[in-house]
């Protein structure tokens, strides 16, 4: 089943996103959500998001901390960056550990701009980001997030856009702490392996990494890159199918295809 798209308008996100994703209407559109039927939805939530502009600095409680706070769960995530302007960064961690009172002060004075670690990315480039990553996503990149399925978010920072801010949560569930998560790379360098207790993700360009692949999981198919043609149909960015098991995949020249379960 090819997953329903969910266009999400956001104030730094691009009017040029392809085709392939929908008419946008003219509209801002920052994220893409792939949302299953509500009778059966999948359990991890996975989404496209395209930047014009810096996201805000931003926070994810664990698990502990949202049942505390009346929601559902925590929310990690993993982020799979497809396509990156020369010059773009991602704000992962923070360049030295704050105190809780050195991160509220700094995010009251803006000064926590110049203290996340802003890591240079390129296309192939991906992060595990745990509960507690003080992290934001800056302008001109393309990148494919798979996360807990919630919608729970503290903003620290926003650089001045009129929109809440949540200190006292953020700084609360906060390590902000230099990020040193193994769980990172580029696939050029070596393979994709993102196992936690929330999802497992893989990147694949050929069958034959496809035996590392559960057979019998409940999968998302993620094309990012080319056309991959699954059970002889064929598939492309801007689809995200779902299995009970693995299908037959057969693989275009240069295709690129995430796998979550």
């Amino acid at each position: 089943m090819n997953l329903k798209k969910h266009m999400v308008e956001k104030p730094w996100g691009r009017t040029d996103i392809p085709s392939a994703f929908g008419d946008m209407g003219g509209r801002r559109i920052g994220e893409v959500w792939f949302e299953g039927d509500e009778s059966s939805p999948f359990p991890i939530l996975i989404k496209w998001l395209f930047t014009s502009e810096k996201l805000s600095i931003q926070v994810h409680p664990n698990d502990a901390q949202a049942l505390a706070r009346g929601q559902a769960s925590g929310k990690e995530e993993c982020w799979f960056v497809v396509g990156a302007e020369p010059g773009a960064v991602l704000g992962i961690g923070t360049t030295k550990p704050l105190t809780p009172t050195e991160l509220r002060a700094a995010s009251e004075s803006g000064e926590i701009e110049d203290l996340m670690d802003w890591k240079p990315v390129e296309a192939g480039d991906f992060f595990y980001i745990p509960a507690g990553t003080v992290h934001a996503i800056g302008a001109g990149i393309t990148l494919v997030e798979v996360q807990q399925y919630a919608d729970i978010t503290y903003r620290l920072y926003d650089y001045g856009r009129p929109r809440a801010l949540h200190l006292d949560d953020g700084v609360e569930v906060a390590n902000a702490e230099p990020y040193a998560d193994a769980r990172s790379g580029n696939v050029d360098a070596g393979p994709l392996i993102i196992d936690s207790s929330y999802f497992h993700m893989r990147h694949v360009t050929d069958a034959a990494q496809l035996s590392e692949i559960p057979t019998e999981a409940k999968l998302a198919l993620i094309p990012v890159e080319g056309e991959v043609f699954v059970d002889g149909e064929p598939a492309a960015a801007g689809d995200c199918l779902i299995f009970k098991a693995l299908p037959n995949i057969a693989f275009g020249s240069g295709a690129q295809l995430l796998v979550a379960w």
